[in-house]
């Protein structure tokens, strides 16, 4: 395939996909809302991610208990709802209480990169992962301290807090 000045392929010969087309609907939504409504849209916008992630969290967890797990750190990953295709790549870290996942390639963020959409993409990294975790489990919390849009890859900490009074590890 022949490459655009600069080595990209041009974008009316790109591959189309899915991961492709959700991320360029969702920063088109996102513009739309801020320019119909502000501030006001951009919240309303986070607040649909985060509905939309509690709903997959919900079915993540749904998925587990079908499989016959605990929805637990350690079959989060393994009952995820959405498949680990070339287009993202991490290396993680699974243990009884937590995930650790760091990408260092996201369809989405390069998507948004390159069309120059990350003032609006941001708002879907922000929101989405925290949501689903909230969603699979009520004690299961996000820590997102790394994005692509400033370091160049995601870092997450997905972390079991324990039941208040649980006190096994005492």
């Amino acid at each position: 395939m022949e490459r655009a000045e600069g080595g990209q392929i041009p974008l009316e010969m790109e591959e189309v996909n899915m991961y492709v087309l959700f991320a360029r609907m969702f920063a088109h939504i996102a513009r739309e809302v801020e320019l119909a409504c502000g501030e006001r849209g951009i919240e309303a916008v986070r607040a649909g991610a985060r509905s939309f992630g509690e709903e997959r969290g919900r079915h993540i967890a749904a998925r587990a208990l079908a499989k016959g797990h605990a929805p637990d750190a350690g079959h989060y990953l393994s009952c995820y709802d959405m498949g680990r295709s070339g287009y993202f790549h991490s290396s993680d870290k699974v243990s009884a209480d937590s995930v650790e996942q760091d990408f260092d390639k996201c369809i989405f963020a390069e998507t948004w990169i390159r069309d120059g959409c990350q003032r609006w993409g941001i708002h879907y990294c922000e929101m989405i992962d925290p949501a689903i975790a909230q969603g699979y489990h009520k004690d299961f919390t996000c820590i997102h301290d790394k994005h692509f849009f400033e370091d160049g890859r995601c870092h997450f900490q997905f972390i079991m807090e324990k039941e208040k009074g649980d006190k096994s590890d005492d």
